[in-house]
């Protein structure tokens, strides 16, 4: 069952459409530029060329014209185009040993020209850039209010990749989304003749040689190059149809307008509509014009039995096969005057609509359909066909003896009616010797419109008929006999009877109306709260646990959705719980995922199934499978279910997807952020493993071998290297372990009273070779007072923090450790003389693993120094934070711990 599309909105063409005027209030707006895009069939048809050509024109009309990115390949006529323009230098970006050029977007920011040509629409930027492609970049300037002339080929727009590939056996990957062309202000084909353009292949102006050769062989072949140029201009087609049909409503045109054709087909639960659809699809394929399969919704559609609303979804779904639009109209008073608004507002001018065969009378009553749109459809075709009934697709007579014994006569609604009237009746009779004849007929035109609006139309004529007799009998003289004496009576009782026939007629069509939008307002609210719903749940089993529950709660069936794994489709959710399906279920659910068709019960396809499997489906394609069950032989879903389970189906699609989504990219950015750490730990070992362990078996082996030709000096200078390069190894061993802690929690502070002082002058003496060639300034004020520490973690906290600062800052600067009490706290600051943090890199520095980017005379490490300090602080109970010297240039890394108060007793230690 293909989805139905929702019911189109009334709007009167005689006023402007408020969605045409907001789209054209926004193409208006001054503050955002303008975007044009020379669009073409190929590489080489002289989409640039033409861009720089109307950019030349544009320059010397006095428009400030900037070049942010042109690629020539080469081509000579090219490049002498750009010349007289202002070019904008490019961006060099490092990219796995090579050097690419991008766009400087920044530059061309802050240029502001008043128009800037960026070539190459499709274009994906190079990693480390603002955006990950061009068109973002563009974007960009756009809001910016900078006016845009780009290029673009028709292979790279995201809704033709399929097609494209499919004619050039070529998958493009880089492409765009169509909302950039359905944004854009302006779309020039640049057509170049796909001989003119083999020719120019072989002479070398699009590719070198050895590449020109290869792709005439396989992606410039001329069926190739036909139908990509096909493509490009119905693409540019459909994009001017549509900007003619948004004049037309915002300037309140009436249609038809001939720029090209459209259309339309009216259906209804004839079971000759089928046939009028076909001929709506080989006329529509004749004309090559678009069409649409248009059936109104009124009040008369609550009269349909089952069989009629069957009929009627069957031939929209037919339509939709066929590939027609299938659209449901809300009714108003007259059908005729919603399928006229419906086409002059949609710029239609055929309708093709079914011969009635009603009697000349049905027609008098009630009107002709046709003939009403036959005389009030101005410039529009009409096409009258007699048509035949689809005989291959006949209702089936389980389903006609379903709708009828469905809808039996119920005769309680016409009893209740003839006791209204008679309770009228007996009040008239009461209240006629005191307020005269003329109102009691009143009070029994009072009793019709009450039958009417709560019963309906047949037990208000049953109660008109009552009504009249009984005016007849008990006020029109000779009373008490269905004689009428006087002719003046005569006329009384025939205007009585007329009133009484249009008021409940009236009546019953306003209940019925009534009826439908209080049905539209349920559904609309049941879908208002099922979307909230699914907005509110976080995992694929939330999202598929409220799709079951809600469908079955609404549509009153048993639930199952089944899911792609391991190459057949899976029970993950139900309502009521079920987790297996016999082997005939499971056949009709692979088939109905694997070729997205409705299976099972009541399809066309496996119908000995006990479910009917319909799939679910998204713009990206099918993701999954519902069945449906329900007792009793019928239909499972009715014409109006059918249209509501689409739209709870489509919803819950969409949630499953956004669902996966976030778990891929959550996938995504753990492994990208294991593979970081990965990196840069094999990084770090390779780099602080193998300098240690090289120095040391050097010296070692020195010693081994020249022991006797080696000086005292000599032999003192290598142990010292070996003692040296064995703590720093130490040191990066120790970093891992401390880290490897503290990811684990088994970071335990032993919290004791502690001098800051003599910690700090430990730590000192601990550094001292490291810091040898540093001056070391202690700022520490006498008072400072006792902290609760724990002087193994302290004392790690500051060696790594002073280890940071020889490292990055320069020999002969100064490292200076501050002390400062403040109300509750005492502040530690370590200052360098360095360059200092950048601003991006104040919080990131943290990070494991992450180093801010130095000059090569940096010493290496590891980078986890900082983030194993600040770990051991915050377990302390204190923090630590990372910044710049306000006073001069160079980094400053301050700790805050809490002083404890007076008389505290030490507690026991703290995790």
């Amino acid at each position: 069952m293909t989805p139905l599309p929702p019911s189109i909105p009334r709007h009167d063409p005689d006023r402007p459409s408020p969605d045409a005027l907001l789209a054209v209030a926004r193409r208006e707006e001054g503050r955002r530029g303008h975007l044009k895009i020379f669009l073409g069939a190929a590489p080489g048809v002289g989409k640039t060329y033409e861009m720089l050509t109307v950019g030349h024109a544009r320059l010397k009309a006095g428009v400030d014209v900037v070049v942010g990115v042109v690629e020539t390949h080469g081509r000579a006529e090219t490049e002498a185009l750009v010349e007289g323009f202002t070019v904008v230098a490019r961006r060099a970006v490092a990219y796995h040993g090579t050097v690419l050029e991008e766009m400087d977007l920044d530059a061309l920011l802050a240029r502001q020209p008043a128009l800037a040509l960026v070539d190459e629409l499709a274009h994906t930027n190079a990693p480390g850039s603002r955006h990950p492609k061009r068109y973002q970049d563009v974007e960009e300037l756009l809001d910016a209010g900078i006016d845009v002339y780009t290029t673009l080929n028709i292979q790279h727009v995201e809704s033709l990749n399929d097609v494209v590939a499919q004619i050039t056996r070529i998958r493009v990957r880089e492409t765009v989304p169509d909302g950039i062309l359905d944004r854009a202000d302006d779309i020039e084909v640049v057509d170049l003749n796909p001989d003119d353009l083999i020719q120019r292949l072989r002479d070398g102006k699009v590719y070198v040689k050895g590449n020109a050769a290869r792709a005439l062989k396989h992606y410039f072949s001329r069926g190739n190059l036909t139908a990509l140029r096909e493509l490009a201009l119905r693409r540019t087609a459909d994009r001017v149809d549509d900007e003619l049909l948004s004049h037309m409503r915002a300037n309140a045109i009436a249609g038809p307008w001939g720029a090209g054709e459209r259309v339309l087909v009216c259906i209804s639960e004839d079971p000759r509509s089928a046939g009028l659809v076909r001929h709506a699809k080989r006329l529509a394929d004749r004309l090559h014009a678009p069409w649409t399969a248009v059936t109104v919704e009124g009040p008369r559609g609550l009269s349909l039995d089952e069989a009629a609303r069957d009929r009627i979804a069957d031939t929209l779904r037919l339509a939709d096969r066929l590939g027609g639009d299938a659209v449901t109209l809300p009714g108003g008073r007259r059908v005729a005057d919603d399928i006229l608004a419906y086409a002059r507002s949609t710029n239609v001018n055929h309708i093709i609509l079914g011969k009635a065969e009603r009697s000349a009378l049905f027609e008098l009553l009630n009107g002709s359909v046709v003939h009403d749109i036959i005389r009030r459809s101005g410039n529009i075709s009409v096409h009258v066909i007699a048509g035949e009934a689809a005989k291959a697709d006949p209702v089936p007579a389980k389903t006609v003896a379903t709708a009828v014994d469905a809808r039996p006569v119920e005769i309680l609604p016409y009893s209740v009616g003839l006791l209204g009237t008679a309770a009228a009746l007996g009040v008239a009779l009461l209240v006629e010797p005191y307020l005269g004849v003329e109102n009691a007929d009143l009070i029994l035109l009072t009793a019709i419109v009450a039958v009417a609006v709560r019963l309906g139309l047949g037990p208000s004529l049953l109660a008109v008929v009552a009504a009249s007799l009984a005016y007849n009998f008990f006020f029109l003289p000779p009373v008490y006999t269905l004689t009428i004496a006087d002719p003046t009576n005569i006329a009384a009782f025939l205007l009585f009877t007329v009133v009484a026939v249009v008021v409940s007629n009236l009546a019953s069509r306003s209940r019925r109306e009534a009826m439908v939008s209080q049905g539209r307002a349920r559904a609309t609210e049941r879908l208002y709260g099922f979307s909230r719903k699914l907005a509110g749940c976080g995992t694929l089993d939330d999202v598929l646990w409220a799709t079951s529950a809600q469908i079955a709660a609404m549509l009153r069936v048993r639930v199952v959705l089944l899911l792609p794994e391991n190459g057949t489709v899976s029970v993950r959710a139900g309502f009521p719980p079920e987790d297996t399906l016999d082997a005939a279920d499971l056949g009709a659910a692979k088939w109905a995922f694997d070729n997205e068709r409705p299976a099972g019960r009541g399809a066309d396809t496996l119908p000995g199934a006990k479910r009917l499997f319909l799939p679910m489906r998204t713009g990206r394609g099918i993701i999954g499978v519902i069945g449906l069950d329900a007792d009793g032989t019928g239909p499972i879903l009715s014409p109006e279910n059918r249209r509501l389970f689409d739209a709870l189906a489509d919803m819950a699609a969409l949630a499953i997807e956004r669902v996966r989504l976030v778990e891929d990219l959550d996938r995504a950015e753990r492994a990208a952020e294991t593979d970081r750490l990965r990196q840069a730990l094999l990084t770090s070992i390779s780099h602080d493993l193998r300098t240690p362990l090289s120095a040391i078996l050097g010296a070692a082996t020195t010693l081994r071998d020249l022991d006797d030709a080696l000086a005292r000096e000599s032999k003192t200078d290598l142990l010292d290297t070996i003692v040296s390069e064995s703590e720093r190894l130490n040191r990066f061993i120790v970093n891992l372990l401390d880290m490897t802690r503290l990811e684990a929690g088994a970071v335990a502070a032993s919290l004791t009273l502690q001098d800051v002082g003599e910690t700090v002058d430990t730590a000192l003496r601990r550094l001292g070779p490291i810091l040898a060639g540093h001056a070391v300034a202690l700022d520490l004020p006498a008072g400072l007072p006792a902290l609760r520490l724990d002087p193994v973690l302290f004392e790690q906290v500051l060696v790594n923090l002073l280890d940071n600062a020889a490292k990055y800052a320069p020999e002969g600067s100064t490292v200076t450790v501050r002390g400062r009490v403040e109300p509750g706290r005492v502040r530690l600051q370590i200052l360098d003389e360095g360059d200092g943090l950048p601003e991006a890199d104040v919080e990131r520095v943290f990070d494991k693993f992450y180093r801010v980017r130095k000059s090569d005379s940096v010493r290496a490490g590891t980078g986890l120094g900082l983030a194993i300090a600040r770990g051991f602080v915050e377990a302390m109970g204190g923090t630590l934070t990372a910044g710049n010297r306000p006073d001069r240039l160079g980094a400053v890394f301050t700790i805050l711990l809490p002083v404890p108060p007076a008389g505290h007793a030490l507690a026991e230690p703290a995790a």
